[in-house]
């Protein structure tokens, strides 16, 4: 067994105690370099993550931006169509017929009028009487009065609904009430009863004139049409009328019943002041061998309220 001298087996530790530091030297510098690497690894994904966030926020105030974009087109386009239908109903309104177009505030569209009347009155049948000729007392002058007269009058209408009851619309229903007086002559020759003295009480033939006259009073129903129109056509199509003859019939009676009708045209003028022409016709059963049947013809002028 060979033994080594001291030299050799000092250089030997030496070379093993600085191999020995070299590598205590050495593994914390490893260990570290290795925690670096994991720090920069964790780092790239932590920047990734944060560029695929940002990449998707992006996407997203893309879309919301196009969402933007085309809520505004649309509104664009919704304002574009409210205008087009703005001129077209200007349009229409510019070629509705003046007759039946609702015209500006000179017509306040009240719903109740009076009117006052006046025109050609005809009688269907010639009138006797009490006090003209007569066949219970022959005796004097035994006059009729014509057929052909006058009549003026007055009467009120009374709005009820503007819509016929939700049937028609733009056609209000009023009621009506009106009277006229008529006149079918005041020169009429009176028989014994209207001769002065009295033939019955041995006086000489000397009649005195007579009136032939009329009074009616109606209730109606009153139909027009184109409510806020300048013209307004209207009909009654049946109404209630009483008549008071005079002279009376020779049975003293002086009412009659019958039954109205009647069409006629208003027209506004200004503001509330109308005019118009209507005729109507009086269906009347003979009472007491007079039969007071008969139709109007005239104007009116008529004020609203």
């Amino acid at each position: 067994m060979k033994y080594l001298s001291p030299n050799k087996k000092l250089t030997g530790n030496f070379l093993a105690g600085s191999l020995l530091a070299a590598i205590a030297m050495a593994a914390p510098q490893a260990v570290a370099h290795e925690a670096a690497a994991e720090r920069i690894k964790q780092l790239e994904q932590s920047l990734q993550a944060i560029q695929v966030e940002l990449q998707r926020i992006k996407s997203e105030s893309a879309q919301a931006a196009q969402k933007v974009k085309s809520i505004e087109q649309t509104a664009t386009q919704t304002e574009q169509k409210i205008n087009s239908l703005e001129e077209r109903k200007a349009a229409l309104l510019d070629k509705v017929d003046p007759l039946t177009q609702r015209i500006g505030t000179d017509i306040t569209e009240k719903n109740r009028m009076l009117h006052f009347r006046g025109g050609f009155t005809h009688q269907m049948n010639q009138r006797n009487g009490s006090s003209i000729q007569s066949i219970v007392a022959p005796v004097g002058a035994q006059d009729q009065a014509g057929k052909d007269g006058w009549y003026v009058g007055a009467g009120i209408d009374w709005g009820l609904t503007r819509d016929m009851w939700g049937f028609m619309p733009r056609t209000t229903v009023f009621a009506e009430l009106m009277f006229e007086y008529k006149q079918f002559g005041n020169h009429v020759q009176g028989n014994a009863l209207a001769n002065a003295p009295t033939m019955l009480a041995g006086g000489s033939l000397n009649p005195i004139n007579v009136t032939v006259s009329q009074f009616t009073l109606t209730a109606s129903p009153k139909i027009k049409f184109f409510e806020g129109s300048k013209i307004r056509p209207w009909i009654i199509p049946a109404g209630l009328a009483i008549h008071v003859m005079s002279p009376t019939s020779e049975a003293i009676t002086y009412l009659a019943p019958g039954i109205q009708f009647g069409a006629g045209v208003d027209y506004n003028i200004w503001k509330d002041f109308f005019i118009g022409i209507d005729g109507r016709y009086q269906l009347v059963n003979k009472t007491d061998g007079v039969n007071l049947s008969g139709m109007t013809a005239g104007g009116y002028v008529g004020i609203g309220f």
